[in-house]
């Protein structure tokens, strides 16, 4: 009896608390390039940031940004401003808009929009040299990008 009624009160819990969900890339709401709301609805883990940041095939920050509290990353980039200190710089929603796309605060910039789905100029898909069809995957997931996030506030001078 006693596990039945657990069983119904962690059920009425799951129920009663809305499931969160990823803001689609396209949903995204900037307002003068700062991004308030999380895109995951979930903290970021700056462990988990700092591996996105690190990892070529992920973020890969740091193949154009210094970043002085990670001195065992081989041949970090200098052609992007370091980020030491860039908590103390940018509020928690700018650092969000810049790094989901950072074109939308500097006008012109070569940092890759990593949290953008549409309006490239069409990569070829999979060296056939022929467009994919459709919008493409953003580079970062909503969750990667609070993660990198939530680095980046641990960087203060």
């Amino acid at each position: 009896m006693m596990r039945q009624i657990c069983l119904v009160a962690v059920l009425s819990m799951s129920l009663a608390t809305p499931a969160l969900t990823e803001t689609a890339p396209k949903e995204v709401q900037f307002h003068e390039g700062k991004v308030e709301a999380s895109l995951s609805g979930q903290p970021g883990d700056p462990a988990n940031g700092i591996k996105v940041m690190t990892t070529a095939a992920l973020g890969n920050c740091v193949a154009c940004h210094t970043i002085a509290a990670l001195p065992e990353v081989q041949f970090p980039g200098d052609i992007a401003p370091p980020l030491d200190g860039v908590a103390d710089r940018w509020s928690e929603a700018e650092l969000r808009g810049i790094v989901a796309n950072a074109k939308m605060t500097f006008d012109g910039s070569f940092m890759p929009a990593f949290y953008k789905t549409e309006g490239f100029i069409r990569p070829g898909g999979g060296y056939s040299g022929k467009a994919p069809d459709g919008d493409l995957p953003p580079i970062l997931t909503g969750q990667q990008i609070e993660d990198v996030v939530a680095y980046l506030l641990t960087l203060k001078e």
